[in-house]
Parts: structure tokens; C-alpha cells; sequence
């Protein structure tokens, strides 16, 4: 790490003590990380947040009062606001995909090891989106079961209707980004350059009015549903 680089700035939110406990052990254990603060619901999450100014929020799922959806919704509708990683079970999917369309990078499992939790916090830190494609396809298929045939296709329809605004290669390079692959992968597949990609992510970006390229995939899988 770069010695004069400040360490990543933390805050835990879990209603369930014991667990806030261990992450920050584990976190304030890195010299690179620091936890700055703690919140039991996500009420107290969005207060911590803009009292704090932190680059991650590890937020877990399901809480008392506002849950981690809502809270995700509200601090990622703040100016600048920080990075968001979900902390869930499988059980809780639903919310976890709600929390991917609104802006969090990513979700990590609350059984994970926690060099992988350190791992994930990090690399949300620097803007890259954790999910591994085999969790995701879990969790979007529990999301979608339950929808009915009319909120399927509404859902459907706004999706396509704002992929209609791209150009056939920005089509080409969301449908490689729902396919998981990084910008080298990317530019591989439709043999351009790197630059290129990231002209047609950044983009993108802008003609989705979206933040991450987890919302981009969403949109993607969305639209093909």
C-alpha cells in the first residue's frame, strides 16, 4: 500500500451487536482500513454516514425500522456519496438485488471468510463491483420468481426502453459487462481497444443514469427476462 495513501474509511451497519464486534476487529486489524463508526438500523446507517463522510458502507440486509434497502436508497441519493457493500444471507435476496439496482457494488455472505470481506471491502473502496457469477444468478433468480407476468413485462419494457437509447456497439459492450467480463475481456471480445471500452462504459453510464456496471448487468438482465 502507499505509505501516505489514508487508510479506507468504514462504517459497520448490523442490528446483531456481536457481529459489528468481529468486523471491526477484523477490519481495524488492516492498516489500510479503519472502521469510523457503527450503526445498529438503517436510520442511525444514513445519520453515521453523513456525520462521518466514509468510502464504505458494509451494510447488512435485513433490519428493524428502516432495512438496509432503504438506507441504501437514501445515502446513495447523497451528493458524493460513499461506496456500499450488502452483507446478506441467500435467505434475504430480494432485498440484495433491490440494493444492486439502487447503486451497491456488491454483497458479500456473513459466513464469508474474512480475508475475503477484507478483500471485498477494498476493492469496493476502488470501484469494483464484488459478485461472483454463481451468487448472482441465485440471487436473481430468487428475486425474480415470485413476479407476476404483468410486473415482469413492465419491468421488461422500462428496461429496453432505456437500452433502446444506446448504439449497437454500447448494446454490445452492457450485454459483455452483464456477462461479467472486465475491460481487457471485454475489448477481446469485440476486438477493440481498452480506451475504447471505457469511452463506451463511461457512456454508458451516462445514458443509463446509473452509477456501477452492477446496475448496467441489471439493466441487461432485465430487458432479457
Amino acid at each position: 500500500m502507499d505509505s501516505e495513501r489514508k487508510p479506507v474509511r468504514v462504517v459497520i451497519v448490523d442490528d446483531d451487536q456481536l457481529v459489528r464486534m468481529a468486523l471491526r476487529l477484523v477490519i481495524d486489524g488492516e492498516p489500510d482500513l479503519t472502521v469510523v463508526a457503527e450503526a445498529a438500523d438503517g436510520y442511525a446507517a444514513v445519520i453515521v454516514v453523513d456525520e462521518q463522510r466514509p468510502d464504505v458502507v458494509l451494510m447488512d440486509v435485513r433490519m428493524p425500522g428502516l432495512d438496509g434497502l432503504g438506507a441504501t436508497r437514501e445515502i446513495l441519493a447523497r451528493a458524493a456519496p460513499p461506496r456500499v457493500l450488502m452483507l446478506t444471507t441467500f435467505d434475504s435476496d430480494d432485498l440484495v438485488l433491490g440494493a444492486l439496482r439502487a447503486g451497491a457494488l456488491g454483497f458479500v455472505l456473513k459466513d464469508t471468510p474474512p480475508q475475503r470481506i477484507l478483500d471485498a471491502v477494498r476493492a469496493v473502496a476502488d470501484g469494483s463491483p464484488v459478485l461472483s457469477p454463481a451468487a448472482t444468478a441465485r440471487v436473481i433468480a430468487a428475486a425474480t420468481g415470485p413476479l407476476s407476468s404483468h410486473a415482469r413485462d413492465a419491468t421488461r419494457r422500462a428496461a429496453r426502453e432505456r437500452l433502446s437509447a444506446l448504439t449497437e456497439r454500447e448494446h454490445e459492450t452492457a450485454r459483455a459487462i452483464a456477462d461479467g467480463l472486465g475491460n481487457p475481456e471485454i475489448a477481446q471480445r469485440l476486438n477493440i481497444s481498452v480506451a475504447t471500452v471505457k469511452a463506451h462504459t463511461g457512456s454508458l453510464f451516462s445514458k443509463l443514469a446509473v452509477q456501477n456496471r452492477v446496475q448496467i448487468a441489471l439493466l441487461v438482465r432485465d430487458a432479457e427476462e
